[in-house]
């Protein structure tokens, strides 16, 4: 039957519309400057999805100059035309994207991209930034008001980023909730050793010159990311149930150990295999460096990064981060919790399997640590603020809320919960209300009175 004058001009219109809609959703936006995190509201960017890094570096202790070159393949989430990365300070001498000169802008830490022609949404390009300076390490209130960051030592460096320091060495989208797979190379003077993420693919000497070649298979945060350099004894092996293990130590550091590294790294990955699921990545290890400045241990992925020779409890901490932090990781910063919180819980979990101390009693030495009036109980472990996301509470009453739970649904809820969690969101990003809703199905209870009482308020709660 034909369409009357009246219905072809409504399906024409219809038409005319719908490619209008079309048009308005496929034109060329710039991507936006920030993630869209709350406490770093420019981290990250929006725009399109970072795949992998091509990380090329040559680090000069004398100078303390660093010279480099990105390579990031990252897919566009929307028609692009132009894109921001993250990079502090260093100066930034070309760009390229898809192998053209692009144009670029600075704005403070915001590197804006203008490429010579659109990136379609869905489409995968490269852009590659070569760069070079002096990175500066970061400072604040943040991280225990020490520096952190790219920290030069004696006869180094010691990178340590978390939680927004990556982009003072390298271009990237800066913030856990786009993670990539990494190829790093460091060329640093011979006698050296670059350690980093994942495997070591290569190393040899070449002139007056080391470089390493390591490569990180599984998605990594930005923060988790190490070019650590300096005088190391490394030893290798693999830990009893079998996966690849690397310690760096500093032989500087070499006669004051107090601790086996080596030893209970590998006790460590393999208990921790068994509690909260099989390892999630291809090596496990340690970087032990002669910082002191520092003051702080990291939870680089694959290879926990310690600014002095430690404790065991620190170690076990570290570790237990590779699944709770790493392979899991935050969507947003205010969540540090299921970060900080867990890796404390795990030294709790230790001390049990040791025979030293139940978590229970962990539990109540930290409860009744402190009096009711103690500024420890005015944070919001759930939303602890920028400057105080790593205030003790996060660790301790964060571990506090997980022994709470533990004894509301029960052990065999409980370790069921904690692997089921790592599977689930395995080299991905979580948030606390999917670990509500996780513990909710798995013990069959609601448990909303509890995490208000434990994460979501202030004060002493009541036993």
């Amino acid at each position: 039957m034909p369409l009357s004058r009246s219905a072809r001009l409504g399906a024409l219109a219809t038409a005319a519309a719908s490619f209008l809609v079309i048009a308005a959703s496929s034109a060329p936006t710039p991507g936006a400057p920030g993630i869209g995190d709350t406490y770093f509201p420019n981290l990250g960017n929006g725009g399109f999805d970072a795949r992998h890094y091509a990380l090329d570096v040559a680090y000069n202790p004398d100078s303390d100059r660093l010279d480099g070159r990105t390579t990031l393949t990252a897919r566009a989430t929307r028609t692009l035309s132009s894109f921001d990365l993250d990079l502090q300070k260093l100066e930034v001498t070309g760009v390229e994207v898809n192998g053209r000169r692009a144009e670029f802008t600075r704005d403070g830490d915001e590197l804006r991209i203008t490429p010579k022609g659109v990136l379609p949404k869905g489409h995968t390009f490269t852009v590659t930034v070569t760069y070079g300076g002096v990175p500066e390490p970061l400072n604040g209130p943040i991280v225990f008001g020490s520096d952190y960051g790219w920290m030069k030592t004696p006869d180094g460096v010691f990178v340590a980023c978390e939680p927004n320091a990556a982009s003072t060495w390298f271009p990237s989208s800066d913030h856990p909730d786009d993670k990539a797979t990494y190829d790093i190379r460091i060329k640093a003077p011979k006698g050296l050793t670059g350690v980093s993420n994942g495997r070591l693919v290569s190393t040899y000497d070449k002139g007056d010159s080391t470089y390493t070649h390591w490569r990180e298979s599984k998605p990594m945060a930005t923060y988790l990311a190490t070019a650590t350099i300096g005088k190391f004894d490394v030893k290798t092996g693999t830990t009893p149930s079998g996966i690849p293990i690397y310690v760096a130590i500093d032989p500087v550091l070499a006669n004051s150990n107090n601790v086996d590294v080596y030893a209970v790294t590998a006790a460590a990955t393999d208990y921790w295999s068994q509690v909260f699921g099989p390892y999630p990545f291809e090596e496990t290890g340690a970087i032990v460096d002669d910082m002191p400045q520092a003051g702080f241990s990291l939870e680089v992925q694959s290879k926990p990064a310690y600014s002095a020779v430690r404790n065991e409890t620190t170690i076990v901490h570290e570790l237990a981060h590779q699944w709770f932090g790493d392979s899991v990781s935050v969507e947003r910063w205010k969540d540090i919790w299921l970060n900080e919180g867990f890796a404390t819980y795990a030294q709790w979990l230790w001390a049990e399997h040791q025979g030293t101390r139940s978590a229970h009693d962990s539990f109540l030495a930290a409860y009744n640590a402190r009096a009711a009036d103690n500024p420890f109980w005015q944070i919001t472990v759930a939303d602890p603020q920028r400057d105080t996301m790593f205030a003790s509470a996060v660790y301790q009453r964060g571990a506090m809320t997980l022994q709470a739970l533990r004894e509301r649904i029960g052990d065999e809820a409980f370790f069921k919960l904690l692997p089921t969690w790592t599977r689930i969101h395995r080299y991905g990003n979580a948030n606390t209300a999917e670990f509500i809703k996780l513990a909710e199905k798995i013990s069959g209870q609601n448990l909303d009175d509890l995490f208000q009482k434990w994460i979501y308020t202030t004060g002493k709660p009541a036993l």
